[in-house]
């Protein structure tokens, strides 16, 4: 009778334990994609991200859910969209671009946070270092090779003299971006000239006002002006500037050119420290934030051919149609 009662005692909790085991393995992890605003750069982050957890293993609806949210460039919207993963328990977000990594970080404490297309976390108040972030934080940075920008003005214009910087004031990552341009210049003994917006509303006017000043004018990383870059393109070139854009879907946008960063490849690397952390466990707290290895040339052959540049003939394989 004991024998019996002791045998069926443990074929209970072995049951027990397999249907917790099942229900933990039947549950998809739930990520939440809070995404600044929508233009190509962060498009291509997002979907660099989904491929990597994918290639990984890992599969939407099985192993994982997206609640995927776009703030459409409004600090409000972050906001919410911040306090819904919260309330939510979202067991993951990424945060792609720099607004929308301080918004759901000033939410949470708790809950990991990967973020993507974001320039300096320490200067964005995110980290506590970029080799040991220190709290929920960690992710990829996409600090662009912003003096061989410069360079590259140079080589394609050889005459310039003045160089304009278009930016959004209250982007963190655009002024450090703006800062290390305008040393660029200083150091090649040219002059800038910086023009910044607050909004979308007033780009059309600055770029305007900024291409009567200049010979040649640069647009960092920058999310307001990113996705105002066809706006920009119609004004530079009426007046035949050649713009250099901080990524390459700035040119495909209607930039002149660019070397910059693969925004695909960069969300890709974010999708794999994500499949570290729900792989295997991994903290952001000790999960050093990590850079793009590699940076691609990106022309765009009709704006060239609308301004009246001749491309040199050891860049033309770099042509974008």
């Amino acid at each position: 009778m004991q024998r019996n009662r002791v045998l069926s005692l443990l074929v209970l909790v072995a049951l027990v334990v397999l249907s917790v085991e099942g229900a933990w393995a039947g549950s998809p992890v739930t990520i939440g994609i809070i995404q600044y605003v929508e233009h190509p750069a962060l498009d291509a982050a997002r979907e660099g991200f989904l491929a990597a957890l994918e290639e990984s293993g890992l599969h939407l609806g099985q192993d994982f859910e997206i609640d995927y949210q776009n703030a459409q460039g409004d600090a409000s919207n972050l906001s919410t969209i911040s306090d819904r993963f919260v309330g939510k328990k979202v067991d993951l977000v990424l945060a792609i671009a720099t607004p929308a990594a301080q918004s759901i970080a000033s939410k949470t404490a708790d809950i990991p946070i990967l973020g993507t297309a974001i320039t300096d976390y320490v200067v964005a108040r995110l980290v506590d270092s970029n080799e040991v972030p220190g709290g929920n934080v960690t992710g990829t940075t996409d600090m662009n090779p912003i003096k061989e920008q410069i360079e590259l003005i140079t080589t394609l214009v050889p005459d310039v003299k003045t160089i304009g910087i278009l930016y959004t004031s209250s982007e963190d990552n655009s002024v450090l971006q703006a800062q290390i341009a305008k040393q660029a210049i200083q150091d090649l003994g040219l002059e800038y000239v910086e023009m910044t917006v607050s909004n979308s509303n007033e780009v059309q006017q600055a770029a305007q006002a900024i291409v009567k000043r200049i010979d040649a004018l640069y647009t960092p990383t920058d999310n307001i002006i990113a996705s105002a870059i066809p706006v920009i393109h119609g004004v530079a070139v009426q007046s035949k500037t050649p713009m250099i854009g901080g990524e390459e879907g700035q040119v495909v946008s209607g930039a002149l050119a660019t070397l910059g960063i693969n925004y695909f490849n960069l969300g890709h690397q974010t999708g794999l420290m994500a499949v570290r952390i729900i792989q295997e466990g991994a903290a952001p707290a000790t999960m050093a934030i990590e850079g793009a290895s590699t940076f691609d040339y990106a022309i765009n052959r009709q704006v060239a051919e609308d301004i009246g540049l001749e491309i040199p003939a050891h860049l033309q394989e770099f042509f974008i149609d």
